[in-house]
């Protein structure tokens, strides 16, 4: 046997004389054996006997047959689920600290008899050639503007060779919210590449009836840039792997600007997008050179982007409003009786006639909602007053707070006629200035004076400023007294 001085004088050996032979003459072994020492460049006290037996009993060797039977018929089981699975069949059999042995042998099954694992192929990207894009989901960031939950998602775009990314806020995966997304993007580039990839969106491809295909209006907007449209298979998330990656570092940048802002909170949604526009500006400065060299590579952009947005032919109803996508919406009642074409965007709805537009009103998100605006048909209320109390959109006729607790003064103090006077004030706001009347309504509140149509009238038509709400200054309190009126007594 080889002793670790033996090999220590072949080395040396081998330095001095460079010949092997003298060398393991010297250290006293053959010449094989100096030659395997010197290419493992080990001492044989290094080289620990490999061995493929156990030091102690198998806990899970009775059991293993069944945890392998499992195995074999769904291959996605956890070791952590059969681990649990076992200790309910054999109660007090298998302690927790056991799991990490069952997990190694799990491990070790799944890399020698286990299926085959999907090998995902390093692709080189060409400049100019591949964009991708999906919706990707925020709200679990919590966000809020001005303390309200701010549910919505991000339309995300990434340029594949030099992974410049862009961001649009939109509230569905509609085909709206795909076009505004996409081309915000490329007209923010300043170009289009050739090949746009998206996974089986609704709003881009068929679900139904040619799961292959793309929807017209998708397929329109391809041609107006002159794209490429490409379809990841169907549970093939990782063909569209560069967006989908960078959904979650995305999310995750986001969430970490947000811990160092130390407020998840915003003013409004101007603030939150300049905040976005931001994170974005920093993450894109590390690919300058390579978009430099990518935007080289883009076609030019059409001479004006696409409207995408879906139209509809609907008929204005007796109630001066048009049903849209299960939502109710109110128009002038002009309109009422005729059929006008309706306009959807990704967050505005534009009703046009005759080829002119006449209405542009944010968009409804989700279903059986309403949005009535009172100048609509505050006209007729006001002659047909007995309609109020029950009107079914009632609560749509109270532009602000303030409003609200005028119609509920004028009501309690009046009965039936503080109806008229409450719609006579709101006409005054149409006709008028809401705002104006709004004010005038604060000023009578503040007063606590009586409110009636002719008062708010007479502060509105006056052309007098009103005063402003007086700022209110707490003195800070001085401590010591309380503890004066204790006697001196500390807190306990």
């Amino acid at each position: 046997m080889v002793t670790d001085e033996q090999v220590r004088l072949l080395m040396k050996g081998i330095q001095r004389e460079r010949s092997l032979a003298v060398a393991a003459a010297k250290a006293g072994m053959s010449e094989k054996t100096a030659r395997r020492y010197r290419d493992l460049g080990k001492l044989p006290g290094e080289v620990r006997p490999r061995h493929d037996w156990r030091t102690r009993p198998d806990p899970f060797e009775t059991a293993w047959a069944e945890v392998r039977s499992h195995l074999e018929r769904e291959p996605r089981l956890e070791a952590l689920t059969l681990f649990e699975a076992l200790q309910r069949q054999y109660p007090g059999k298998y302690a927790d600290g056991q799991l990490r042995t069952l997990q190694r042998r799990v491990k070790t099954w799944r890399a020698i008899e286990g299926p085959a694992r999907e090998v995902y192929f390093p692709q080189v990207h060409t400049p100019g050639r591949l964009c991708e894009s999906d919706f990707t989901h925020m709200t679990s960031l919590g966000i809020t503007l001005a303390g309200r939950p701010f549910a919505h998602l991000v339309y995300h775009f990434v340029l594949t060779y030099s992974n410049w990314e862009t961001a649009t806020i939109c509230f569905s995966e509609s085909f709206e919210s795909l076009s505004d997304g996409l081309q915000n993007a490329l007209w923010e580039l300043g170009g289009v590449p050739t090949e746009h990839r998206t996974d089986r969106l609704t709003a881009a491809v068929h679900k139904t009836e040619h799961p292959q295909e793309f929807t017209q209006r998708y397929e329109a907007m391809l041609r107006h840039y002159g794209l490429t449209g490409q379809r990841i298979q169907a549970g093939q998330a990782n063909e569209n792997g560069d967006v989908e990656q960078g959904h979650h570092r995305f999310k995750r940048a986001v969430e970490q600007a947000l811990l160092l802002r130390g407020s998840h909170d915003f003013a409004d949604r101007g603030a939150y997008v300049a905040f976005l526009h931001q994170l974005l500006a920093r993450r894109n400065a590390g690919r300058r050179e390579r978009f430099a060299e990518e935007r080289s590579s883009l076609s030019g952009l059409p001479s004006q982007r696409l409207d995408g947005g879906k139209r509809l032919l609907v008929r204005v109803g007796p109630s001066s409003t048009i049903r849209v996508q299960h939502n109710v919406y109110s128009v002038h009642s002009r309109l009422m009786g005729e059929q006008v074409e309706v306009r959807l965007g990704a967050e505005t709805l534009e009703v046009w006639y005759a080829q002119r537009r006449v209405e542009v009103m944010p968009r409804l998100r989700g279903e059986k909602k309403h949005r009535i605006e009172y100048r609509h048909i505050i006209d007729w209320l006001v002659k047909k007053p007995g309609a109020f109390e029950n009107y079914r959109y009632r609560e749509d006729l109270y532009p602000t707070s303030r409003f609200r607790v005028a119609a509920d003064a004028l009501q309690r103090d009046l009965g039936a006629r503080g109806s008229r006077e409450y719609l006579g004030i709101l006409q005054l706001a149409a006709q008028a200035s809401e705002i104006g009347v709004d004010d005038a309504l604060r000023h009578l509140i503040d007063r606590g004076e009586t409110i009636s149509m002719a008062a708010v009238s007479a502060i509105v038509h006056s052309g007098d400023p009103l005063p402003q709400v007086t700022a209110v200054t707490i003195a800070d309190v001085n401590l010591e007294s309380y503890d004066a009126l204790l006697g001196g007594a500390a807190w306990r």
